[in-house]
């Protein structure tokens, strides 16, 4: 069982965050702080990034900072075993197809992966690869950025939320105890799957982001945008109304009326929206970070989504289906050519919403 221990304790179980991007850095740097025994798998790329070690800060002013940093050892035979007790897998969704031969080494018949992928049941594609382990969810909601080599941002409110099950070789709630701190605020929930899409909700303003090529704050403050985003938010309402799932609150407005607040005159907006704008200035979400470094975003585990569900269910889904579009085609282009300025996409965003009247 894993308990909340004292500093000593906390080394009888071993921890490997597996990917060591914005969230997996933030993760290990938050755990490390804490005292747990912890490694990174990390790309030589990533490895040579966090040299120095890793600073955390977030947008209410705390601080937290490690020097030391253990990986794993790349010098190891593929086929050798460097195992861990539970194993924080945060790579993109995109990755988790191809994740068996890399990450099975780690694992030994007991171990506990817990999936950090955003969507909805993503972990799914890793339960398939590992049948016989635990294989848990984590919700992110918080943003994630970095301005320089080993420094990490939490720009957004929100806690880290793990998954609560009936599992003898771990104790959930002892574990999110465990993590539980300033820089990182843990919770627990019985009903991941509606917590997934009510953070899924959340994610759909991911793509106006990444195409209108400004920071989130930003984008928020433009009305054409918020409309956007509130009609591809009132599609997955739709979904989730037709499948029963109550959606637990995920931000300080309840989730139904999201998309009308989205859609007020910006000088309301502003007044009534104070919470939802407490947000770092330059936070951009992982899709525009993707677009820009020439990466397949993770589109068809967010917008996608929905409309898959819509087209089973015969709800009209036509904003997230543009916006699927829109973000495959930026996909299939040059990396020069991949963001459009804000005005561009001004110009082809106010056009569609014209053809929804």
């Amino acid at each position: 069982m894993i308990e909340a221990r004292t500093s000593k304790q906390k080394g009888n179980v071993t921890h490997l965050v597996f990917g060591a991007g914005l969230i997996g850095s933030y993760l290990a740097g938050a755990f490390l702080c804490k005292g747990l025994l912890c490694h990174i798998h990390a790309r030589a790329k990533a490895k040579q990034k966090l040299a120095n070690g890793i600073t955390l800060t977030d947008y209410t002013g705390n601080k937290a900072q490690v020097n030391q940093l253990s990986f794993t050892n790349p010098t190891l035979h593929k086929e050798a075993k460097e195992v861990y007790d539970v194993v924080w897998v945060t790579v993109k969704c995109t990755a988790l197809v191809d994740l068996k031969t890399d990450l099975a080494r780690f694992l030994h018949s007991k171990s506990i992966i817990i999936c950090c992928q955003n969507g909805v049941e993503a972990h799914l594609v890793v339960k398939e690869q590992f049948p016989a382990l635990t294989v848990i969810r984590a919700m992110v909601p918080f943003n994630v950025v970095s301005e320089s080599d080993g420094f990490f941002h939490r720009g957004s409110q929100g806690s880290f939320t793990l998954e609560q099950i009936r599992n003898e070789n771990i104790d959930i709630e002892s574990l999110a105890m465990l993590i539980d701190s300033d820089i990182l605020p843990t919770n627990v929930t019985r009903d991941m799957t509606s917590l997934q899409w009510a953070k899924l909700q959340l994610n759909l303003g991911n793509a106006v982001n990444a195409l209108s090529n400004v920071p989130v704050k930003a984008m928020l403050k433009k009305r054409l945008y918020r409309h956007i985003i509130s009609r591809a938010m009132q599609e997955l309402l739709n979904v989730t109304d037709a499948l029963q799932i109550k959606l637990p609150k995920v931000a300080n407005i309840s989730n139904e009326r999201i998309p009308f607040v989205l859609t007020l005159p910006n000088w309301l907006f502003l007044i009534l929206a104070q919470k939802m704008l407490e947000i770092d200035p330059k936070v951009r979400t992982s899709m525009w970070w993707d677009l820009k470094e020439g990466k397949q975003t993770e589109i068809d585990y967010l917008h996608q989504k929905v409309v898959e569900q819509a087209e089973l269910l015969s709800i009209p889904c036509p904003v997230n289906k543009w916006l699927v579009k829109q973000i495959k085609m930026r996909e299939s282009l040059q990396s020069e050519h991949k963001l459009l300025s804000a005005s561009d996409f001004e110009t082809e965003a106010a056009l569609f919403l014209q053809t929804q009247l």
